[in-house]
């Protein structure tokens, strides 16, 4: 069975962090800037926009227009909140007055990847981070801590039931760690194909949205022209942040499936 790396591993987030900060004048100087368009950032389960602060501050500063999905504490899949987060999408596809781009953390990129399902005329790409595209054993798939959060904040197992994402109708990027320590690396791996991709770089889950490699391909994707997408190939001063799977932008499944225990 697919299972997290140890949850342990979720504390190197505050190292990550630092790194981040002594690092981003070089992240701002090599990405490459956007073009002043929306983009919809969805935070993880049990989080709200103020975990996106950095990532979306930084992505400001790159030249795109960032916007936090102001529903509050993301706290899982219901009738009411899907609803408010469709009302914000076309909010933003009105100012946009075309298709926006999503970027979801987490379980804020199985909701990014919902609303390509359902609505892609209006979604440009969706970029994931960490996110659990393929969830056969809710239970089994995602660490202990989470699994026991979820039941606190009343997610039943019906609710946890499994969804496989793992093909969207516009292009995708999904950006995942081995080493992750909330969800199972495999389930986040998408089908490869002409507009689909996997990016792997190292660090924790809880650490995705400051960790320098993930920003950067977040900011790079996001920086390409209407029409024109293209597999991510990492600048060349910052291509050690990526693991050679990264490189050759098809991940070994069968290392993922090992990292994952």
């Amino acid at each position: 069975m697919q299972r997290p790396q140890p949850f342990v591993r979720e504390l190197t987030t505050v190292g990550e962090l630092g790194a981040y900060y002594a690092l981003v004048p070089a992240l701002l100087a090599t990405a490459p800037r956007g073009h002043g368009s929306h983009v919809l950032v969805i935070p993880g389960f049990v989080s709200g926009d103020l975990a996106t602060i950095v990532l979306r501050r930084t992505l400001q500063l790159l030249g795109h227009r960032p916007h936090g999905w102001g529903l509050g504490t993301n706290i899982g899949p219901d009738d009411a909140t899907l609803a408010q987060l469709l009302r914000r999408v076309d909010q933003l596809v009105d100012a946009q007055n075309g298709p926006i781009d999503i970027v979801g953390w987490s379980l804020g990129g199985v909701f990014g990847r919902l609303i390509a399902q359902h609505r892609p005329e209006d979604v440009r790409q969706v970029i994931s981070l960490g996110s659990p595209l393929h969830i056969s054993d809710p239970d089994g798939q995602v660490a202990d801590p989470i699994r026991i959060v979820s039941k606190l904040v009343g997610l039943s197992a019906r609710r946890r039931r499994g969804h496989d994402l793992r093909r969207v109708p516009v292009p995708s990027t999904s950006i995942y760690s081995r080493h992750d320590g909330v969800v199972a690396p495999a389930s986040c791996v998408q089908h490869v194909g002409p507009t689909a991709e996997n990016i792997e770089v190292r660090g924790a889950h809880c650490g995705l949205g400051h960790n320098l490699a993930a920003v950067y391909a977040v900011a790079d994707r996001l920086a390409q022209p209407e029409g024109e997408w293209a597999p991510f190939t990492p600048h060349p001063r910052l291509g050690k942040l990526y693991p050679e799977p990264a490189v050759r932008g098809r991940p070994d499944l069968r290392v993922v499936g090992e990292a994952a225990g």
